[in-house]
């Protein structure tokens, strides 16, 4: 076995062009990323497993641009689970990441972002997140901090739990684990509803407002992810960001540290947590919910 070749979960993989270089500034190569995606599966995959994949493939480095690719390759070898889906007008082929070998396969295809669906394929109409995207409008991280305590505090109100991690780009995504109850139109209806009316209660630090000349230097309370075949970067997934940042699910306490930025973790640091601290949201399934009492305690927020 050459030293280019990793046998992984029983599979040989070929790693091409180990030392091309894929972050310019920061010399990380897609050797580095393949080794990361390798280190960090057993903690990814229970958050990506049987989720389709849109590949965000950057063959050239991020200094080139990249594309989004959702159809699996006919190249890619049988061993790699896939999921035929429908999509307008036709369907797709879309992989599913559900064991290393996988990440280690598409991450030597200098696929940098795996974004991943909102649901999995055994009940794709029927999400088991809703995401709420805090974009800022400015460089000012300290209101995407507050804007994400905000946004805990009305869940619990409702009575949701929620859980919340860095992006690795700019702002922080607040989740809700879901029991699969209620499909993509009714989650999405209610993110927007609670979105709108979290957005009126707090009109300096918050909009809902899509055009950005309209946001003024105000948080983006996004929701419109919350829809089908919309997809997000998951748990531990790299960005095309120089330094490649990792996107890093956090304890709400973290949340409070002014040191906090959206980029604080990467390939670089990201194992040293791990050591440290345990996966925070090890136990989000435990946390699955309806929505159904919630969206009856806002509908009568919204009438008081």
């Amino acid at each position: 076995m050459s030293d280019d070749t990793l046998t992984i979960d029983g599979h040989d993989i070929a790693i091409s062009h180990r030392d091309k270089v894929l972050f310019p500034e920061s010399g990380i190569t897609k050797g580095d990323l393949v080794d990361y995606y390798r280190r960090v599966a057993p903690t990814m995959l229970p958050h990506i497993r049987n989720r389709p994949i849109s590949m965000r493939r950057f063959p050239d480095g991020i200094g080139e641009g990249g594309f989004f690719q959702k159809d699996a390759p006919d190249y890619f070898p049988d061993w790699i689970e896939t999921a035929v889906l429908k999509k307008e007008g036709g369907t797709v082929r879309h992989v599913l990441a559900n064991d290393a070998a996988t990440l280690v396969y598409i991450a030597n295809q200098a696929c940098i972002e795996p974004h991943v669906g909102l649901s999995r394929v055994d009940r794709i109409d029927h999400p088991d997140r809703m995401i709420f995207d805090l974009d800022p409008s400015d460089d000012d991280f300290g209101k995407v901090r507050d804007a994400a305590k905000m946004v805990r505090a009305f869940t619990d109100e409702l009575g949701l739990a929620s859980f919340v991690m860095t992006t690795g780009s700019r702002g922080l995504h607040v989740v809700l684990p879901l029991d699969r109850s209620a499909d993509f139109d009714t989650v999405r209806d209610f993110a927007h509803r609670l979105s709108a009316h979290l957005a009126a209660l707090h009109p300096d630090l918050l909009t809902v407002e899509q055009r950005k000349q309209k946001r003024g230097e105000r948080v983006f309370l996004d929701y419109l992810r919350n829809g089908y075949a919309q997809t997000a970067i998951p748990p531990y997934g790299v960005r095309a960001k120089e330094g490649a940042p990792v996107a890093t699910p956090l304890d709400w306490d973290e949340v409070g540290d002014s040191k906090l930025s959206p980029r604080k973790y990467g390939i670089g640091n990201l194992f040293r947590r791990l050591a440290q601290r345990d996966d925070p949201w090890a136990d989000i399934d435990r946390h699955a919910q309806s929505i159904d009492e919630a969206d009856r305690r806002l509908a009568q927020q919204a009438q008081d």
